[in-house]
């Protein structure tokens, strides 16, 4: 069984859990490291759902990067499920998360 430490796997259940998460649409969000979304093809209700559980994930991810090499950073998290892939590509200032249905590429 993969191991990773608590707060991932309490970030990961709790975005996973959620039923309403994974009723949206391909989408793309521009959003800031903090949540604050500066752009988005999503409509108004699952712009901030995604922002906020993504922005928590891609710190989360972050910390386990930093934990695994102090030297090394995360530049690009993608997560696949049945349904959906979403994608985080982190620059210093932005978080561009792609989301599409890998079944219709």
């Amino acid at each position: 069984m993969l191991q990773c430490s608590t707060g991932v796997y309490i970030t990961l259940l709790a975005t996973f859990s959620k039923p309403t998460l994974f009723t949206f649409n391909p989408g793309i969000v521009i959003a800031t490291h903090e949540g604050s979304v500066i752009r988005s093809t999503l409509d108004n209700i699952q712009t901030p759902q995604i922002s906020t559980l993504v922005v928590q994930l891609a710190a989360r991810g972050k910390s386990v990067v930093r934990d695994l090499d102090p030297e090394d950073e995360l530049t690009f998290l993608r997560i696949r499920s049945k349904k959906h892939e979403i994608m985080v590509a982190e620059t210093k200032q932005y978080l561009l998360i792609v989301i599409q249905n890998p079944h219709e590429l």
